[in-house]
């Protein structure tokens, strides 16, 4: 299996694959706030960068998917993407399901003096919903749990794309069709 993702990493259509997923879940995040009118909070924002950090890594993959250096950077930015987008839905279902006094959301979303995302894109980036209200649920998981399911599978994908690409740097994979007259 290993070899087979090592394989499909030097690929562009995988690459192109992470970033469709990135740029559908981004999607139905605007969905739900334009259409469906539904208040994003702070955690949520910080979870849609997250999600571009992840598209952002597939671009950088999907450039140059056979140099490994450009496929080892861009699984880096996927995994650290991956993993602080667990960790805010994580937060956010802890908000909604087991709340403590010490844990908190912010009001307004504060991002780097030289991203200023919210000042960019004010319809996409700025918060003005609770943290702790659960607005939406499917099969009866409310949108913060999926967020740490959806985190969770990035996640495992992208350590299994880095070891197979620490185990299969640089070779190849091939499917050989045998025939019957090679008997």
């Amino acid at each position: 299996m290993l070899k087979l993702l090592s394989q499909y990493s030097k690929n562009r259509t995988a690459w192109f694959l992470l970033l469709l997923s990135a740029i559908v879940f981004e999607s139905i995040a605007l969905f739900f706030q334009h259409y469906q009118g539904l208040p994003p909070c702070t955690l949520c924002i910080y979870q849609r960068v997250a999600i571009l950090g992840i598209a952002f890594a597939s671009l950088i993959a999907l450039f140059s998917p056979k140099n490994i250096i450009a496929r080892v950077v861009g699984i880096f930015i996927w995994l650290y993407s991956a993993y602080c987008g667990f960790n805010l839905a994580f937060q956010q279902a802890r908000l909604q399901f087991a709340p403590s006094f010490t844990d908190s959301c912010s009001i307004n979303v504060q991002f780097p003096n030289w991203l200023p995302l919210n000042h960019w894109f004010p319809n996409v980036f700025n918060a003005y919903g609770s943290c702790a209200d659960k607005l939406w649920s499917f099969l009866t998981i409310e949108m913060s749990q999926w967020m740490v399911i959806i985190f969770s599978c990035y996640m495992v994908l992208g350590i299994l794309v880095l070891f197979a690409n620490l185990c299969y740097p640089n070779k190849q994979f091939t499917v050989t069709v045998i025939n019957k007259r090679d008997f």
